[in-house]
């Protein structure tokens, strides 16, 4: 991570070892689902060897760390899929624009790689970029896969944008439970990030479900991204006792509100977030106030499954470090899925991948186990909670999706 923060990228001449360890096992099925409109245009199918896969990602910008493991982790999964013989014998290719970290600038990113005869779309993190992205690749009639948009509302009445990752209504619930039962927290302030949606969401599932298990939502402060005076919100809050607080934004604004809140006298509260903490950053911009906190992740690299250490091999095998972030995982998991729904596709437009992606059952990813089919593109995922160390995270509890319902 280090790296990446710096501005240096780490050398990409290491070979890549082994084969991927996802596998799937799919049936066919329609796309559109109720409520899952089907594009009206549909994306052609590749002309001559080459199939092109885009992505979108924050190269440039705040939220550049996922940006720039979103590119590396594309990157692997294009590289491991060449080494085995493409798809069905064609040579894939990654063309990457950049979002810098903007929804309108990602729109321009996803309008160019639309016209770049791609037959998937990837990205992006954010919500509020990647929901640009898929108004675009509906008008396209391509299919877009998220890597780590969480907002629910992403893939709602689209029925060519999935996602790879878990959804703002499972990590709110998640992190409520945990609040609730492994912290015995009772009373929570909330604090939400009104410019973006993913930040809006969260609180809102988070709130929800810590009212429903008995806990109280004593304040909800909001303030907007690229903020970074919050003593007025912090002074609302603080006469209220809370013995828990939940931050529901992203890393750059996160780690100032901690360290604010801790000078001004909130030093018995314990800090609780999700995956849009998931940056070294945050231990920067924080300091010691924000170690020992609590959020919702998709990954970590101290994962015992196997999954993970054969990612972790092949990735230090071609970049000498391991992942910085989660989005390193989520963009492999985003290309295999990709290139797994491209060879099982009975026809390779756009009509013919969103079919397969759909049908998509139990694709072993890096992150967990992807199931599409009957889930309008929002599969049912493990969620890890997480606790910030002085050297970064430490794995807390998983839950199953099952077990917050």
């Amino acid at each position: 991570m280090g790296l990446v923060l710096s501005g240096c990228r780490p050398a990409e001449s290491g070979a890549t070892s082994g084969s991927s360890s996802s596998s799937s096992s799919s049936t066919e099925g329609g796309a559109e689902s109720a409520g899952r409109a089907a594009p009206s245009a549909n994306a052609a199918a590749p002309e001559g060897d080459v199939i092109k896969i885009g992505l979108v990602a924050s190269q440039n910008g705040d939220l550049r760390p996922w940006g720039a493991d979103s590119v590396f982790g594309a990157r692997l999964a294009i590289s491991e899929i060449n080494d085995a013989g493409g798809i069905n014998g064609k040579k894939v290719e990654l063309l990457v624009e950049d979002s810098n970290s903007s929804p309108e600038q990602g729109k321009t990113a996803a309008e160019k790689l639309g016209g770049s005869g791609i037959q998937v779309m990837v990205g992006e993190v954010a919500s509020g970029i990647t929901r640009q992205m898929a108004d675009v690749a509906f008008t396209k009639g391509l299919p877009l896969i998220a890597v780590g948009a969480t907002n629910p509302d992403i893939t709602k009445g689209k029925s060519n944008v999935f996602r790879v990752c878990y959804t703002d209504d499972l990590q709110g619930p998640v992190m409520a439970k945990f609040a609730y039962e492994e912290l015995g927290l009772r009373k929570i302030a909330v604090m939400t990030d009104q410019a973006q949606p993913y930040s809006v969401g969260l609180s809102a599932s988070f709130s929800a479900k810590f009212k429903e298990l008995g806990g109280e939502i004593v304040s909800e402060q909001t303030y907007k991204s690229k903020d970074t005076q919050f003593g007025a919100q912090l002074t609302n809050l603080r006469q209220f006792s809370p013995d828990g607080m939940f931050l529901s934004g992203y890393f750059n604004e996160v780690g100032p509100i901690v360290k604010q809140a801790v000078q001004a006298g909130l030093k018995n509260v314990k800090f609780l977030g999700g995956d849009g903490w998931d940056s070294k950053e945050i231990l920067t911009n924080g300091g010691e106030a924000i170690v020992g906190s609590y959020f919702c992740n998709h990954y970590n690299n101290e994962d015992d499954r196997q999954e993970v250490k054969d990612f972790l091999a092949k990735w230090k095998a071609k970049y000498a470090v391991a992942p910085g972030t989660t989005m390193g995982a989520l963009a492999y998991d985003s290309v295999m899925l990709a290139a797994d729904a491209l060879k099982r596709a009975k026809t390779l437009d756009g009509k013919g991948i969103i079919e397969a992606l759909e049908a998509t059952e139990g694709f072993r990813a890096v992150s967990g186990d992807i199931t599409l089919k009957g889930n309008e593109g929002n599969p049912p995922k493990r969620a890890i909670v997480v606790e910030l160390t002085p050297d970064g995270q430490k794995f807390a509890k998983a839950y199953e999706a099952t077990e917050v319902k």
